[in-house]
């Protein structure tokens, strides 16, 4: 982990055409990322800040757009603090469904939240 190179003003990184890695090696502390601009929870992560962050999971993202207008919020709780407003058409990246909500990363945003499930559609 190299937390000399990482800002908590960084976005989510974008996927890159590269291989993946396969291992990583755990050195020194987990850095600190901020849950509104890094796919970071406690028990689960994206997979592509593996090598910065150790979470029980992580998780591949994948590729949705929204239906109609979506409301991204900071928590599952429809009285949970707005974070963005996505238009239709817009992609959302997947990380976690459940309970009728997703988990995911707004790229074009930069922000990580959760939104109502069924006014997402996958992309194929």
């Amino acid at each position: 982990m190299k937390n000399s190179d990482i800002s908590s003003a960084l976005a989510t990184p974008l996927p890159s055409s590269e291989p993946a890695r396969k291992s990583f090696a755990l050195q020194g502390r987990t850095v600190g990322l901020d849950p509104r601009t890094h796919a970071v929870r406690p028990d689960l992560a994206d997979v592509r800040l593996a090598e910065y962050v150790f979470a029980p999971h992580y998780a591949a993202p994948l590729p949705y757009r929204t239906q109609s207008a979506v409301t991204l919020r900071e928590g599952r709780p429809l009285g949970s603090a707005v974070l963005a407003e996505l238009a239709p058409g817009e992609t959302f990246e997947v990380l976690e469904l459940a309970g009728g909500h997703a988990w995911g990363i707004a790229p074009h945003l930069g922000l990580v939240g959760y939104c109502d499930a069924g006014l997402l559609e996958r992309v194929q």
